[in-house]
């Protein structure tokens, strides 16, 4: 019978098949670790008597506590002394268990989404966990890839394996010619705006259609960033001869190149496989696209007006953001803008807003900060000489990290403040209390920064 992607990959890690009573147990193949929530686990695993079953196929780094700017005197501004605990924690744990560590000295370190795929250890057809739910990002490898919370974290490093319950599949098919302006961003934004942030529940998504064939790696990543945003269990992407031009040559590239391409591709969708669910874009009808609400979901063309609520919630999230049904969002004044995060902080992302900041000046009542997701972006964009771009328009150019997108390093906006966010969340306080948040491409967030109001960047481009 014809097999889906995700059904492929499925089936190569089965350990002990599911049954009514009882979930199948899941091989892993590789463990991605921050210091958020490792250290819990590893307490257990020494409780226990334990050892991490394979180091061999754990990698860590650290990210979401870590500032992104550094003391005069070179040493670095910790919000808290838990912050920098939990840093220590994870730097030490990793060498106690011999796990490989990306942490201050290193290259390689920054957003655990960013690095794996840069070193090469996100790769076709694998099984990726990490205690952070934006691990779906890696599924546009065609990796099933997910997140867990701490007490799994400790199970996979404990037995590399995982108990769960096989998601049903939903295809996205989006075909056509996207639109002069369109990103990756815009286009995940209007898959979830259309099925909802629970439309994806119970399922495994598989981005299809010319639309992700023709998107660079730097854009796959951004659209299955945000799966689990629609509640899905992961997003996944047929590897191609894109896929495989961008693992060549990396730290963990397996030696046999070659053998490895044909495998990775036998893995695409069967013709004639059926999807449980499938739903259907045209790119035509994608435009720029930001959130006027509380999550994801509510979100809307930046040229159209604000939709009236459907319910109590709506209406809550329009209080809060301080919005009015039927208006514009097009002209709200800014506050702050972010550029960065697992979502937005690639080359590409970098690329882009720099073409909006390039001769132009950040507004006067605005605040915009610039953090590239690892070091290893961090030093490409100096070469390519984008960090003078920014720091010429008026924005602030950051040390790597996960920063404002979840502020838990400190990079947080004002009680009031409206924030245009690269990020891939908008729920109430999420980057600070009281904070509004605006989700947006690097390009609209670039633009809004220059404006000093949300604007689309189709006009910015035009005036330049």
């Amino acid at each position: 019978m014809p097999k889906t992607l995700f059904d492929k990959v499925w089936e190569r890690h089965i350990v002990v098949p599911e049954t009514e009573a009882h979930p199948a147990t899941f091989y892993i193949d590789l463990h991605l670790i921050h210091e958020v929530t490792s250290p819990q686990a590893f307490t257990v695993l020494r409780e226990r008597g334990l050892k991490v079953r394979r180091p061999d196929r754990t990698l860590a780094t650290i990210d979401h506590s870590t500032p992104t700017k550094v003391n005069p005197d070179g040493s670095r501004p910790y919000v808290t002394a838990q912050a920098e605990t939990q840093v220590e924690t994870l730097l030490a744990n990793a060498a106690e268990h011999g796990i490989e560590t990306h942490g201050w000295e290193s290259d390689n370190r920054g957003i655990v989404h960013v690095m794996g795929p840069e070193l090469g250890a996100t790769q076709p057809g694998m099984t990726i966990v990490c205690g952070d739910s934006h691990t779906s990002t890696h599924g546009a490898f065609g990796a099933i890839a997910f997140g867990i919370g701490t007490t799994q974290v400790g199970h996979v490093l404990a037995n590399q394996s995982i108990l769960m319950r096989k998601p049903k599949t939903m295809a996205i098919n989006v075909n056509g010619q996207l639109a002069e302006g369109v990103t990756p961003k815009d286009v995940i934004l209007a898959i979830i705006a259309k099925i909802g942030i629970g439309g994806g529940t119970g399922y495994a998504l598989e981005y299809r259609g010319n639309v992700f064939e023709e998107m660079s790696m730097d854009g796959r990543m951004t659209v299955c960033n945000m799966s689990i945003e629609a509640g899905a269990r992961c997003g996944m992407i047929a590897p191609d001869e894109t896929t495989f031009s961008y693992l060549k040559d990396r730290k963990f590239t397996p030696e046999n190149y070659d053998a490895a391409c044909a495998d990775w591709a036998s893995l695409a969708t069967d013709e004639g496989s059926v999807f449980d669910k499938e739903v259907h874009i045209a790119a035509e009808d994608i435009r720029p696209m930001v959130t006027y609400g509380t999550h994801p979901g509510m979100g809307m063309a930046i040229d159209a007006v604000i939709p009236a609520a459907v319910d109590a919630t709506d209406e809550s999230a329009l209080d809060y953001m301080q919005l009015k049904a039927g208006a514009k969002i097009a002209g709200t004044p800014v506050d702050k803008v972010f550029i960065g995060s697992c979502t937005n902080s690639r080359m590409e992302d970098l690329r882009a807003a720099a073409s909006i900041f390039k001769g132009r000046k950040v507004a006067s009542n605005v605040t915009a900060i610039v953090v590239p997701g690892s070091v290893l972006v961090k030093a490409r964009a100096e070469d390519e000489g984008l960090d003078k771009v920014f720091i010429a328009a008026g924005a602030e150019w950051r040390e790597a990290g996960c920063s404002m997108c979840l502020g838990m390093n400190g990079d947080i906006g004002a009680p009031g403040d409206l924030v245009v966010s690269t990020s891939n969340r908008n729920f109430m306080g999420r980057q600070g209390p009281g904070v509004r948040t605006v989700l947006a491409s690097p390009e609209t967030a670039a633009a809004s920064a220059i404006a000093g109001v949300i604007t689309d960047p189709r006009k910015m481009e035009s005036a330049a």
